[in-house]
């Protein structure tokens, strides 16, 4: 397997990887493998809410969290994405964004205006930022457009995140079948 291009005649000191697919195609798994890789030290930034009255969605946590190394710090970044990664400004470190969706999620209920605020930052926060930043995002869309509001909401927001960061990543990988595909190196930008 081809390894991924860090360090000195790849992606050099700073790159963003967004990292896409569909539920339970390996996303996470992948995200980790390049964490990992980078050689540099990773902080874990889990934007998921704990609910300890939702038993299955804490042991998606729990199988998140034994998944990785002991070694790797955890930030919890539920809402305040752009300020958690403004707190790692260091180019050693690999900031491993677990998942956009969920982000998005979180913050379904701001309007319009707020939630564009929310993105700019984040973006203005990636473009000087000196670590590298993978983020796991998922894919909707890809089936039935949803029958109410919110679905289509969340829908639009995270598919226009998603477009929007993939232009700015220096590789963007869809996870799917068992298969990391490198859109950048196979496919056409759409403007």
């Amino acid at each position: 397997m081809k390894k991924p291009p860090f360090g000195k005649g790849g992606w050099g000191d700073f790159s963003t990887i967004l990292i896409t697919g569909p539920a339970r195609s390996g996303k996470s798994e992948w995200a980790e493998r390049l964490a990992h890789e980078s050689q540099r030290q990773v902080i874990y930034c889990a934007t998921a809410l704990e609910n300890a009255d939702d038993a299955e969605w804490t042991a998606r946590i729990a199988a998140h969290r034994t998944r990785r190394p002991a070694t790797w710090a955890t930030v919890c970044a539920p809402i305040e994405l752009s300020a958690t990664l403004a707190a790692y400004q260091n180019a050693q470190y690999c900031l491993l964004v677990d998942s956009l969706g969920t982000w998005t999620a979180n913050l379904i209920e701001l309007n319009d205006a707020d939630w564009q605020f929310q993105v700019t930052q984040l973006f203005e926060q990636l473009k000087t930022h000196p670590a590298l930043i993978i983020f796991v995002a998922e894919e909707t869309g890809w089936g039935v457009i949803p029958a109410y509001p919110m679905g289509r909401l969340f829908r639009d927001r995270l598919g226009g995140l998603i477009r929007h960061l993939g232009g700015q990543c220096a590789a963007t990988y869809l996870v799917t079948g068992g298969y990391a595909l490198e859109l950048n190196r196979l496919g056409v930008r759409i403007e």
